[in-house]
Parts: C-alpha cells; sequence; structure tokens
C-alpha cells in the first residue's frame, strides 16, 4: 500500500469513527435524564451539543486547499483556551465541530454540511475534504461548535479536466517572515480576482532576530519541539490580512527550508546535529506544518519518528495547465563541499562536489515522478512550482567562480537532467515558479546556463518576498551582470507575484511595495514579462510595440 493509500485509509477510519460518535451523542441525548447522567462525564458527548465559550476559539480563521474538480479540503484550528477546558488535560479535549458549505454569500443555499472530531493529539486542527461539488464553482463555508462560530471562508474548486479554460489567474508567494514587516502583500492580493494562492515557502521562520532589528517579535524561543512549532504557527496565523487572504482563496502550498530549519537538507541541518535528533526535530516541525495548513496527506506514521511526509502533488486547471508543487528539502542531497562548521548554503569558489551526477535536489523518486508526468501532460502550460532559484546567479571573479550553493546552482547536474528532459522529449510551455531568494526574477533557462549556443528550452519566475528582506544593489548588480539569462531582477522591495494564464500567454506582473513593508503601504508593477505559446523565453512588455 502506497503513503497516500495508507492515510486515505486512515482517513476513512476516522470518518466511520467520527461517524460512530455522533450517532452515540445523538442518541445521548434522546435518554431518559436519569440515564444521561451516567454519561455526564464523557467530554466528547458534551462538546456535541450545545457548548457555552468563554473565549472565541476560531483565533486562527479558516483555510481551504487542494483545489479540485469536484472537492476541496477545508481547515480550520481551535484554540481552546484553559478557561473552556470542560476535563482534565490528559484525556486530549475531544471535541466535534460542524462544517457547512454554501452555495452562496448569504449563506442560503446549503449544498453540504458534516460533523468532525478532533483533540489536542491533533492540536485541535480539523481538515475536511468536500466531496461531490461542482466543477468550477466558488462555493462559502464555516465551522461551528456551541455557541462559537467561525468566519465565513470562500472557495473555488478546478474546472473540469477536459475543459477548454480560457484564463486561470493567481498569485505567487514566498518568504513571510513575520518579524520583518507586515503581510502587507495579502492586502493587494485581497483587491485581485484570483482562482488561488500558490505559496512555495518559508510560511513561517523559526529563527528569531534581535528586538533592535525586529518589527514584529517573534514570541518564544527558536522552536524545536512540537508545542514550540504549534505556538509559532498560531503567532503567523493570528495576523489579520494572512487570516483574510486565506479565508479569501483556496491555497496550493509547499514547504521550504524555515518550516523546519534553515538550510537544511533531508537529514542534516548545517550544526550537523546528530541525524536522530534532528529527525526528531523535523518530525515536530512536519507535524506542525500538517496541522496548520489545508493538505491532505499527514506525516507517514511508518517512517522514522514520523519525520516522513510526501507533499508533491500535480493539479489541473482545465486543458489549459497542470502545475506541479516539488519538495525542494526533504529528499535532496547534502550542500555540496560543507562541513560540520561550515554546512548549509553559502558561497564557494572551488567544490569539485557540484559535478557529482548522482546529485539531486528533489531525490530520484521525485525527478522520475515529474518527468512521467510532463511527458504524459496534454496541457498546453506545464507550471513546475518549486522552492527556490532555478536559473543561474554565479560570478566570475579573477580567480574562479562564485557559487551558492543553496540554489539550483548547488545542484547543477540535476538541472541540466531536468532541462535535457524538457530538451529532449519536446516538451513545450514550461514554466517554474520559485521564491526563497527574496528577489524577483525573470529568466530564461537553457541546459547550458548563459550559453547563446545552447537553446532556450524552459522560462523561469521567481517571486521575491512577501517580508523577508533581500540583497543590496551591489550585489544584485553583479549576479544581473554575469548571468545574461537573467532579464530581470530586483530584491530591495517586497511583494508577490501575479500569475494570469491563457491559452496564448502567461503573464507575469510583479507586484511590490518598499522596504520594509507596511501596512498602508501601497503596491506598484515593478515589472511585468510573459511567455508565448509555443516558444520559450521571457519577454518584457515593454518590448512589444
Amino acid at each position: 500500500m502506497s503513503p497516500k493509500d495508507l492515510h486515505r485509509s486512515k482517513f476513512e477510519l476516522r470518518r466511520k469513527f467520527n461517524s460512530t460518535i455522533k450517532n452515540a451523542a445523538i442518541s445521548l441525548a434522546l435518554m431518559p435524564v436519569g440515564v444521561k447522567k451516567v454519561f455526564a462525564h464523557t467530554p466528547s458527548f458534551s462538546s456535541f451539543g450545545v457548548r457555552t465559550w468563554k473565549v472565541q476559539p476560531f483565533k486562527l480563521g479558516v483555510a481551504s486547499g487542494v483545489p479540485r474538480s469536484n472537492s476541496v479540503l477545508l481547515w480550520t484550528r481551535l484554540i481552546v483556551d484553559p478557561s473552556d477546558y470542560q476535563c482534565s488535560v490528559e484525556t486530549g479535549e475531544p471535541i466535534i465541530l460542524r462544517w457547512e458549505v454554501y452555495g452562496d454569500e448569504n449563506l442560503q443555499t446549503p449544498i453540504r454540511s458534516g460533523e468532525e472530531l478532533t483533540d489536542q493529539s491533533r492540536g485541535h486542527s480539523v481538515r475536511v475534504k468536500v466531496e461531490g461539488l461542482t466543477a468550477g464553482t466558488t462555493y462559502w463555508y464555516r465551522f461551528i461548535v456551541g455557541d462559537a462560530v467561525s468566519d465565513v471562508g470562500r472557495t473555488k474548486t478546478a474546472p473540469e479536466q477536459r475543459e477548454m479554460v480560457q484564463a486561470m489567474r493567481f498569485a505567487l508567494a514566498s518568504c513571510q517572515n513575520f518579524q520583518a514587516g507586515e503581510y502587507a502583500a495579502y492586502k493587494d492580493m485581497l483587491e485581485q480576482d484570483l482562482d488561488f494562492v500558490l505559496f512555495v515557502g518559508d510560511y513561517i521562520y523559526e529563527t528569531n532576530i534581535a528586538e533592535s532589528k525586529s518589527l514584529r517579535m517573534h514570541r518564544g524561543v527558536e522552536p524545536k519541539t512540537l508545542e514550540q512549532y504549534r505556538d509559532r504557527y498560531a503567532q503567523y496565523k493570528e495576523d489579520p490580512l494572512l487570516q483574510a487572504a486565506h479565508a479569501r482563496y483556496p491555497w496550493i502550498l509547499m514547504w521550504d527550508d524555515h518550516e523546519v530549519a534553515n538550510d537544511y537538507a533531508n537529514d542534516l541541518d548545517p550544526a550537523y546535529t546528530d541525524p536522530q535528533e534532528f529527525l526528531r526535530r523535523r518530525a515536530a516541525a512536519y507535524r506542525a506544518y500538517f496541522e496548520h495548513q489545508p493538505i491532505e496527506i499527514g506525516p507517514q506514521i511508518k517512517s522514522s519518528f514520523e519525520a516522513t511526509m510526501i507533499l508533491n502533488d500535480s493539479y489541473s486547471w482545465g486543458q489549459l495547465a497542470e502545475l506541479w508543487t516539488l519538495d525542494c528539502r526533504q529528499f535532496r542531497s547534502y550542500h555540496a563541499c560543507s562541513a560540520p562548521k561550515n554546512g548549509g548554503g553559502r558561497v564557494l569558489m572551488k567544490c569539485d562536489e557540484l559535478e557529482d551526477k548522482t546529485r539531486t535536489m528533489f531525490g530520484l523518486d521525485q525527478e522520475q515522478w515529474l518527468s512521467r508526468g510532463l511527458k504524459a501532460s496534454q496541457k498546453t502550460w506545464k507550471l513546475i512550482a518549486q522552492a527556490t532559484q532555478m536559473s543561474s546567479t554565479t560570478i566570475s571573479t579573477p580567480v574562479g567562480t562564485l557559487t551558492y550553493t543553496d540554489a539550483w546552482d548547488g545542484y547543477p547536474q540535476a538541472r541540466k537532467r531536468f532541462l535535457e528532459d524538457v530538451h529532449q522529449n519536446r516538451i513545450t510551455n514550461v514554466v517554474t515558479l520559485g521564491g526563497d531568494v527574496h528577489m524577483n526574477v525573470a529568466a530564461n533557462l537553457r541546459v547550458q546556463p548563459n550559453d547563446k549556443s545552447s537553446p532556450i528550452v524552459a522560462s523561469e519566475f521567481v517571486t521575491t518576498s512577501v517580508t523577508s528582506a533581500g540583497l543590496g544593489k551591489g550585489a544584485t548588480g553583479l549576479i544581473k551582470a554575469n548571468n545574461s539569462d537573467i532579464l530581470h531582477l530586483q530584491a530591495q522591495e517586497r511583494g508577490y507575484a501575479l500569475i494570469s494564464v491563457t491559452p496564448q500567454d502567461l503573464n507575469c506582473e510583479f507586484r511590490t511595495t518598499t522596504h520594509p513593508a507596511k501596512v498602508d503601504g501601497s503596491f506598484r508593477k515593478q515589472g511585468h514579462y510573459f511567455v508565448d505559446s509555443g516558444k520559450a523565453g521571457v519577454v518584457p512588455v515593454s518590448a512589444v510595440k
């Protein structure tokens, strides 16, 4: 049984268990008063009926994700104040929530509803896969428990697989360090009409920076345990603009490194922590990620410490586009030429290990899965969502070439394999979408980077960060001067990329505000590029007369 099949089996067992609890609660309600007293101590029964809350439990808002043509996944997490506990902490405070889906924003047309059980073992998080929905349709949803009602969320299903869709519009975002500024990018997104938000990593930051350099302070120490990671996510989720963006659009998510530890690779962090100890931390971080995001499949229960989680996936938007989300952290090879006191990503001058053909960014299984998918896809556009920058940023000096090892330059043979596969199989309209590097990038992708004799086989757009600081003008100027494949590179502003797709072209508008981002900051169009269908390579809109 595959990991996804195993988790689906667990999902069905949980659904049946929830149904059993619900039926038991209904039976309890019909019992004579004298009999009910026997069961009065059972917290799950008392949670199912009317419950009065002293403190609003829906502090973290609601969210939706995994948009398919006939289903979406709904999420929330209850924050249960100690004053609202109805039993001892040891029992896990099981609670049954009601979820409701409507066909109109006034909640007058009920579509689906049901109950879901949660408890402290899952951080009182709830996820519901709502099936049997109509393709390409907007829905509204909410959660209820006792007298507490969540905000109303809005979501949307994907079009039918065979539909000749004429447009798709989404936001590409990454790197939202809470300490570095306000989430103004989401305020601008709320003014757009999007099909979904694509987030490609660094949803939280585990590191704490000095108060003198922080615009907003993290609470607590750097997280390493499940409870600490839960609290870090809760702080981020409390942000009203982030909550509003989750409530407004379905999200498609992929992680990068800060969701666990900066610059980790596979089972190794830059400090060279004992792998067994680091896997325990990774397990805590992955569990917290699962508990706080609208995603379907959680940590694999049979993996070491439950520290493995299969997150890569593919999404279709009719015949217009197919989108692959790829995990660049969990299965990658260790950073090249690193050592215990010099681990993680860094700038190197000479490193023979870079040319090792066995090194991989995704892991060979994920590479092969992507290759099969690209070859089989009949969609007009093939979009590759991964964490970082694929185009080269190397800098030539009189004594050698400077290479940053955490992005794709640190895995040049893996990049070459991917681009050769695209070229040799004549796969058209491939566009990679990334984040991580805190700068907007529009670039051409060749099998041999920056070599004019090597054909352009794909196109790339990388979004700047939502808040995290970028490189200075001197560094970005050197990178751009040394890499002719890069047409646009700007790291001084914060924001996101607005992607619009039609059968004829794909447009990327870089939407930015000044650094640091402020709630009332205005957004502008920093750059606008497009890719013509059937012709690889990015073109500035200003170049078209």
